[in-house]
Order: C-alpha cells, then structure tokens, then sequence
C-alpha cells in the first residue's frame, strides 16, 4: 500500500513537471499605479527581447482589448517595469508619440494632467499611454515590446 502512494506521488510530481515544461515564459510585466489604485499587464506585444517589425507595432498600438484605470489629473501617475525591461531601456508613449526619454531605471512619475493636457497631444477623456521597451542602446530606434494601458479621466 505505502509502495503505490510512493509510485502514485513520484508520477505526479514527473506528470507537474512536464506540463511546466511545456508552458511559456510569461513576458515581464508592466505597472501603472495611480493613487491606491494599480493596474499591471504583460506584453500586448512582443517582449521577449526580439525586435519588432513595423507592421507588428502599428497592429499592437491598435489593439483596444487593454487594461484601463482612471486617472484624477491631480494625483501623480506611477510607471513600474520588470528590472529586464529596465535594462532594454524603456520610454513612455502618449498616443503613439514618446512623452519621456528613454531609461534605465525601473520606475517613473509623470503628473496625471499631462495624460488629459492638449499641449501633450491628448484629446478628450481618455489617453493611450503605452511602455515601449527597447534594445538596450541609449535613443535606439528598435523596439522590443509594448505594454499598453488606457487612462480615463476622472471628474
């Protein structure tokens, strides 16, 4: 009887194992936390440290199924990245369009009025902002993943 729960755990353990084995790496994740509130997402697309063809961008920064949070223009907005995003280099796209330098570093503040300000490109109640993450070169074109989110305003 002890045998067949030793050869029955043994199993299960190998069964465990294969299965994680068959399973992909998740891409690094992306934070945005505005106030008590976050909200974290990985790749919408790319993210394995692979470049990214032009084509692939413009369908990813067209993808509408993102993760969204509301945004009082008051509060500051917190971006976070993986450490492995970090050392890519990564910068802060409003609307497709760079809003900060690129960085190494693993977190940035921005205030929530810049995300609802016509003088940074923004138009209406609601903003695209999206993680561009780079190949590691300071000011490199190429880009290797994007983490997007939607800011809502908050009246």
């Amino acid at each position: 009887m002890r045998r067949r729960r030793v050869v029955a755990a043994a199993g299960a353990v190998c069964a465990g194992l294969l299965v994680l084995s068959a399973c992909d790496k998740p891409t690094p994740l992306s934070t945005i936390t505005v106030g008590r509130d976050s909200v974290s997402s990985e790749a919408t697309c790319g993210g394995e440290g692979k470049t990214l063809q032009a084509a692939a961008l413009t369908k990813c920064l067209a993808d509408k199924d993102i993760k969204s949070i509301t945004v009082d223009p008051d509060e500051t907005v917190r971006f976070g990245v993986d450490p492995d995003v970090a050392d890519k280099r990564w910068t802060i796209l409003m609307n497709g369009q760079p809003l900060t330098e690129d960085s190494d570093k693993t977190y940035r503040t921005i205030p929530g009025s810049v995300f609802f300000n016509a003088q940074y490109g923004a138009q209406g109640s609601s903003t695209l902002v999206t993680i561009k993450a780079g190949d590691g070169k300071k000011n490199s074109q190429s880009v290797t993943g994007l983490w997007s989110f939607k800011l809502k305003k908050d009246d």
